[in-house]
């Protein structure tokens, strides 16, 4: 796929929150495309989005114009949105997504119109914080940006996409849907809810000891740093991957109980091997979180 694929093209993207507006301008400032246009429903972040060089609307109508659609919303709204751009977009318009789960979208995305192109996405990278105003255009710098190609999907599609995802500097992994979720249940989402409970947990004995959290250092930071992510945004990802979390979840419960019950026991050398094969695990990661290595077991089907 050569950079000329992109050039005399109009890329719309819908929702221009962190992710949104961070691929609206990773694509200005690269001048991939030659027209990038911003659409979100938001008159203030339009104008946010106007004050740093992007064309920005609120009418959803605008995607008519594009030759690529990408879908930047939480994924529920993404699910709403399917069917009324599948509607307004031209015929061979290619349309994508950036939500964080992929099954119900990939399946959304198998029930529109035959002249459209499609192919879901999941960039693999974030902040805490959300909104324009917090967006970057080196946020998909080295990262990876998983591709999630329906049976429909043309190799012509998988390749544009894939060669527009090395343009913002990430790069592409074709990954089942199914299996991204499987996967990202214990890489991402359990790590949130795991966060969030120990800043329920801190907050609760913070009652009792009002100097909880003036003792509380780097290893409470780091540890509880997802917790500040976006609630919206993230009971999307949960309500939309509920089998997957769920499971994960109680693996998770049950994991602690056997480190409650060991500390409570005292059985120090049965804790230590715990803790220790964590440790040596952990240390084995020396390559960037992200690299592909071994092919991770298939998961069982829950559906």
């Amino acid at each position: 796929m050569t950079e000329d694929a992109f050039q005399g093209q109009t890329i719309a993207i819908v929702g221009i929150g962190l992710m949104g507006g961070s691929l609206a301008l990773a694509l200005k400032e690269r001048g991939v495309f030659q027209n990038v246009l911003a659409i979100d429903r938001n008159a203030e972040t339009c104008a946010d989005a106007r004050a740093r060089g992007i064309e920005a609307t609120s009418d959803l109508n605008a995607v008519a114009r594009a030759d690529v659609i990408v879908l930047a919303t939480p994924v529920r709204t993404i699910l709403e949105l399917l069917p009324r751009v599948g509607a307004l977009a031209r015929a061979d318009a290619i349309v994508m997504d950036v939500g964080s789960t992929k099954r119900d979208i990939v399946q959304a995305m198998s029930q529109l119109p035959a002249h459209l192109q499609v192919i879901g996405g999941h960039p693999l990278c974030g902040k805490e914080t959300a909104g324009f105003l917090s967006a970057d255009a080196n946020l998909f710098a080295n990262t990876v940006f998983v591709l999630t190609p329906l049976a429909r999907t043309s190799p012509q599609t998988l390749a544009y996409a894939q060669s527009l995802v090395q343009r913002i500097g990430a790069r592409p992994l074709i990954v089942d849907a199914e299996r991204h979720d499987w996967i990202l249940a214990t890489t991402s989402h359990l790590p949130y809810l795991l966060a969030a409970t120990l800043m329920m947990i801190a907050d609760e004995r913070a009652r009792d000891d009002d100097l909880l959290f003036a003792l509380a250092a780097s290893g409470f930071r780091d540890t509880s740093r997802l917790a500040a992510s976006n609630p919206t945004m993230m009971l999307d990802i949960l309500m939309t991957n509920r089998a997957n979390v769920t499971e994960a979840l109680r693996a998770s419960a049950r994991k602690l109980k056997v480190l409650a019950s060991r500390i409570e026991k005292g059985e120090e050398l049965e804790l230590r091997e715990c803790l220790q094969s964590a440790a040596n695990q952990r240390q084995r990661i020396s390559r960037p979180v992200g690299q592909v290595t071994q092919r991770t077991p298939e998961p069982k089907s829950h559906y």
